[in-house]
């Protein structure tokens, strides 16, 4: 999903005298999860790197709106520390060729104390596909029967599409589901935020404002207790839910920090006690290194630069100016968090990844090669744009950037937005003045289609204008292989098609991430980010210092 955040994690595609950490006030200790002594106040104090541009499960594409959601609401699988899936709201599941079928607990209870059921998926995986909702991440559910085909419907046949997408509530407790194809990472995909339930009655009665916490019913392990945009969000223990008796947290006091200098201060002045794995500034990484409360975790995500391809039609241009960049000077003086040189759009790590890679692109800069791709160009671009958005780290790489296509004869413009506005202004299709762009993309689910497939012409996370029909029958003859081996080799066809050779190059991909974060040490045993850019607040525990 898209990053709000340098991705020096960093992903997003990738915040004086010490205070008193919270959860070390006084009171009788209690034995932690790990044989340590749980500290008395269990209240986490949170830096989130950016205000959460939404928090409806339909509209939501960005991590930190993705990472609240995922500690506020109950989806039927988690993922395991192997990224496989594990019984959440679902206790069990039943895989029968394109047919799926999960069986949900008894237990599960919204906030108002509704009873959650299969028909509450129904409702809001049906709702995200409704053209009127206009969700960007509706493609998430393609893998659907009919699915697509209701999404795209014009308003006379939305009716009797809708009835057609094959996900149907047999009872309160089991929901069906039938896919286009057998899809082995379907089950896994369904830990995404997309897949969440919501609550008709709440979703209906208040509108586009049923998730501000006066009015949004959830059903996760913490509640919603406040919310000052751009400020503040507030989660407290929901003491109804299913497995309450095995949360330790009490209380999450998240202060929205963007500024990633300002969060480090927040840190080590003692006012929050863990970041939420947004980046750190580049700066201060040779000295944040040696601290123990630093951390570094293996992502599965991509930084980029696209180009609007309407504006930078030449791929001659485009291939000059990604063999300009020169990404292993980026990460080295740069981002300095020992990411990967990203030679293609699936990171390395990904299952297939030694099948699909591609060996196009080279990691350091190859100027001779860049000029040569330049002198095919018949009118080339001279002035362009470059907009990213203002989280730490990004300024420094366009900076970067700019000084290398500089050797190209290309004058950039470097331009700066707040993470929401900047994600409305890209499109799809993008702002005519957008010429190029920085995102990151971090994993939905461990199988390389979900960086994929992001590039097709429907895909409401293509911002760069590249639409190719071979493209899209490639992506969906992929959908339809359920042998891995044979997919991955589409999926080294469809690299191919982006970043290869002969490639159309509508992205220049900078480096594979790695997240970076500070942790106090009351909690570093027990708070964790994945390599999708998530963390479970639910297993959080505070020790004594």
């Amino acid at each position: 999903m898209r990053l709000r955040i340098p991705l020096l994690l960093a992903a997003a595609g990738v915040v004086a005298v010490a205070l008193v950490a919270a959860g070390c006030g006084g009171g009788e200790s209690k034995p932690a999860a790990d044989g340590g002594k749980k500290a008395a106040s269990q209240v986490l104090r949170m830096a989130w790197g950016a205000e959460p541009p939404s928090l409806d499960p339909g509209l939501a594409t960005d991590t930190t709106s993705s990472n609240v959601l995922l500690n506020i609401m109950d989806p039927l699988v988690r993922l395991g520390e192997d990224l496989e899936p594990v019984p959440a709201l679902a206790e069990s599941w039943d895989v029968d060729g394109k047919v799926v079928t999960f069986q949900l607990r008894d237990d599960g209870r919204w906030t108002n104390g509704d009873p959650v059921t299969a028909h509450d998926f129904e409702y809001a995986w049906k709702r995200t596909l409704d053209p009127k909702l206009a969700a960007d991440y509706a493609y998430q559910l393609y893998g659907i029967a009919g699915a697509e085909e209701y999404n795209n419907a014009k308003p006379a046949q939305a009716t009797a599409l809708r009835d057609g997408v094959g996900v149907k509530a047999l009872d309160d407790r089991t929901l069906r589901v039938t896919l286009t194809s057998a899809q082995p990472w379907f089950v896994q995909q369904a830990a995404h935020h997309s897949f969440l339930p919501v609550h008709k009655a709440t979703v209906e009665a208040h509108g586009a404002k049923w998730t501000e916490p006066q009015n949004i019913v959830t059903n996760g392990p913490f509640k919603l207790a406040d919310w000052k945009h751009d400020a503040s969000i507030t989660l407290v223990k929901n003491p109804d839910w299913r497995n309450a008796a095995d949360v330790n947290l009490d209380r999450v006091e998240g202060r929205i920090i963007v500024d990633g200098t300002t969060r480090v201060q927040a840190f080590e002045a003692g006012e929050v006690d863990a970041l939420d794995g947004g980046g750190l500034p580049p700066a201060d990484m040779p000295r944040l290194k040696d601290l123990p409360e630093y951390e570094k975790y293996p992502a599965l995500g991509t930084y980029y630069y696209g180009f609007n391809l309407e504006n930078i039609p030449d791929v001659n241009q485009r291939r000059a100016m990604a063999f300009a960049i020169d990404r292993q000077s980026i990460i080295d003086n740069v981002a300095q968090a020992d990411q990967i040189p990203a030679t293609g759009m699936v990171p390395k790590g990904m299952p297939g990844f030694g099948t699909i890679e591609q060996d196009f692109l080279p990691p350091r800069a190859d100027l001779e090669k860049a000029k040569e791709f330049m002198a095919k160009v018949e009118d080339p671009e001279r002035k362009i744009t470059l907009f990213y958005n203002d989280s730490p780290g990004h300024k420094e790489i366009a900076v970067a950037v700019q000084s290398m296509w500089k050797e190209l004869g290309i004058d950039t413009t470097i331009k700066a937005q707040e993470f929401a506005q900047f994600l409305e202004f890209l499109g799809p299709p993008p702002n005519t003045a957008v010429d190029v762009y920085r995102l990151g993309w971090i994993a939905d689910y461990a199988d390389p289609m979900n960086f994929l497939e992001l590039w097709t012409s429907k895909s409401g996370n293509n911002n760069t204008n590249f639409a190719d029909p071979a493209y899209d029958r490639l992506i969906e003859k992929a959908r339809n292989t359920p042998n891995d081996q044979q997919r991955y080799a589409l999926y080294r066809q469809a690299e191919a098609m982006l970043t290869g050779p002969n490639g159309a190059l509508p992205i220049a991909p900078i480096y594979w991430y790695t997240y970076t974060n500070l942790e106090r040490e009351s909690v570093k045993d027990t708070f964790h980010i994945n390599p999708l850019d998530q963390f479970d607040l639910s297993k959080v525990a505070i020790e004594e210092a």
